[in-house]
């Protein structure tokens, strides 16, 4: 595949390289999950990847998750952010998408980006696609979440402690993606995106394999008493799961056991979601967190595409 290197200095790469030897990973859990690979390129060029092996297992998607290393934006967008509204150089991000093109290996004009905007709205795309929100102006609005069975699409969602769902089906050679906050997660954004799934592709639950993305952990989130009503009211029965109430009359919500719930309501077996033990809050040297850095930030990106 080519790769399309836009005229950075050799002295940014080598610093960026010599970062990446210097930092590690802070985990919740210590499951390992997802994999940190390190995607060699030219001229010395490396991209660390997050990968979730049970998507890898089946043998028929290119997945990963983002960090902060391996581009070329600089501030506080340093390096690999992938937002092109946040203030960064144009210039900078999409050389910092071509970077992730290939490291995922897949063609830099088959992006596909979503509009999110907290809603559980998920859109099929097709090769028509192709390219919105890169390398022309995004056709759809509104959208959180994204299916397909077309392969090379590669489906892009974005994050700064929200959270990445990820959705296989290895029988109907489909999958989806989808973001969600706290909005997301209490309208079960995973359980409209396995439907979205079962009527397009007649996917069903039990054989899909699901994953729940690097993002901000229970220790981390503290949310009002309001967001906690709302949880409460939706996952009835699942509170003390889910909340912790603090002195102070807040709650610490753990939006990785609420979108595991999501999920296993929806259908799911337990044996096919792997759950990250990455915080995006808790590494914010290696990843974008909106509420680490107080909103001076870039976005950190997840994709699937069908090989």
């Amino acid at each position: 595949m080519h790769f399309y290197r836009a005229s950075f200095s050799q002295d940014k790469i080598r610093r960026i390289v010599s970062d990446m030897e210097h930092k590690s990973w802070k985990r919740k859990n210590n499951t390992g999950v997802p994999e940190e690979v390190i995607h060699h390129l030219v001229a010395g060029v490396e991209v660390p990847l997050l990968h979730f092996p049970l998507l890898e297992k089946t043998g028929i998607v290119k997945e990963g998750f983002t960090t902060r290393l391996g581009g070329v934006s600089e501030g506080i967008f340093s390096t690999m952010n992938l937002s092109f509204t946040r203030g960064d150089e144009e210039e900078a991000v999409r050389e910092n998408y071509r970077r992730l093109a290939s490291a995922l290996d897949v063609d830099y004009d088959k992006f596909v980006f979503t509009d999110q905007t907290h809603t559980t709205n998920v859109r099929k795309v097709t090769a028509e696609d192709a390219g919105n929100g890169l390398t022309r102006e995004r056709e759809f609005h509104d959208t959180d979440g994204l299916i397909t069975d077309v392969p090379g699409l590669v489906l892009s969602t974005f994050y700064a402690d929200c959270v990445p769902l990820y959705f296989v089906d290895p029988v109907h050679c489909a999958i989806g993606l989808s973001h969600s906050g706290w909005r997301g997660t209490v309208n079960r954004m995973g359980k409209a995106t396995i439907e979205a799934m079962r009527r397009e592709y007649g996917s069903r639950p039990e054989e899909l394999r699901c994953a729940i993305g690097p993002s901000i952990c229970q220790d981390c989130y503290e949310v009002s008493g309001d967001v906690a009503v709302e949880f409460e009211r939706a996952f009835a029965g699942h509170e003390h799961e889910i909340l912790i109430a603090k002195e102070n009359g807040k709650y610490q919500l753990d939006l990785w056991k609420a979108n595991e719930i999501v999920l296993l309501d929806a259908g799911v077996l337990p044996e096919h979601i792997e759950i990250t033990d990455i915080c995006t809050c808790c590494n914010p040297d290696l990843l974008f967190s909106h509420r680490a850095s107080h909103g001076k930030r870039g976005n950190l990106g997840a994709f699937l595409c069908l090989k």
